[in-house]
């Protein structure tokens, strides 16, 4: 019974990250959706500002804290451990879904792209970041990033191994396709407002730090000295940007 409460528990957390990441796109890009990052009425200035900078913030430390080992420890020491990386993507959903539900918009506009090649250009770099993101995850291991593999190994009485080091297709590249992914989806777009570039320039600045001081250490402590070659030789986000010694 309990493996079974486990599974279903998992593939609920899986079926409410498909919600919040397709709401992602619409909410970003200003499209399908109802509420979007840019709709609603405006507050003022300085509480838009607020609200949105505490909202990201919220994301940002659910996500950074619950993704280091020593809170995992914690957490598969009282929990299950097949219940860990579901309840990690759970509570990013939920983070992600506060956002887009009490995300406050400021609509001056900063850019607006006219001609309509360049808004068509736009929009397929917008779309091409989230098929990065999408098909990254399938270059790893989709389902046990997202806690399926893992629940579904505890429903048969399986042992999960330990995650493989890859370094399949995109991941030759740049060390993060996915948040490579993520900054181009954020970053074009036909038209900038105060408010989207709110969100993008944070979301950057903690794609950046995060992916730099946090997620790398813990990988290199993680893989070790395979992972310090792989970091000599492939760039972290940017393409391109290693000088080959």
């Amino acid at each position: 019974m309990k493996k079974s409460i486990i599974f279903i528990y998992g593939i609920v957390a899986y079926c409410i990250f498909l919600v919040a990441f397709l709401y992602a796109i619409g909410f970003v890009g200003n499209l399908f959706v109802p509420k979007t990052i840019d709709s609603g009425v405006e507050p003022t200035l300085l509480k838009a500002i607020l609200t949105n900078t505490i909202l990201l913030s919220v994301f940002a430390l659910q996500h950074s804290i619950m993704a280091r080992p020593k809170f995992k420890e914690w957490f598969t020491s009282i929990f299950s451990p097949a219940m860990e990386r579901s309840t990690y993507v759970l509570l990013s959903s939920l983070a992600l879904l506060l956002v887009y539900w009490q995300w406050q918009p400021i609509t001056t506009i900063v850019w607006e792209a006219e001609n309509k090649i360049v808004v068509y250009f736009l929009y397929g770099m917008f779309f091409l970041g989230w098929l990065i993101v999408f098909l990254s995850t399938f270059m790893i291991s989709h389902f046990e990033l997202f806690g399926l593999a893992q629940i579904f190994n505890n429903l048969k009485n399986r042992q999960t191994p330990n995650p493989k080091f890859q370094t399949n297709y995109f991941y030759k590249i740049v060390r993060h396709p996915i948040m490579l992914g993520f900054l181009i989806a954020f970053w074009a777009t036909p038209t900038m407002t105060v408010g989207h570039l709110l969100f993008t320039l944070v979301t950057t600045i903690y794609i950046f730090v995060a992916v730099k001081y946090l997620e790398e250490k813990d990988l290199k402590n993680f893989i070790g000295e395979k992972y310090e070659n792989y970091q000599e030789e492939v760039p972290m986000i940017i393409p391109f940007t290693k000088v080959k010694k």
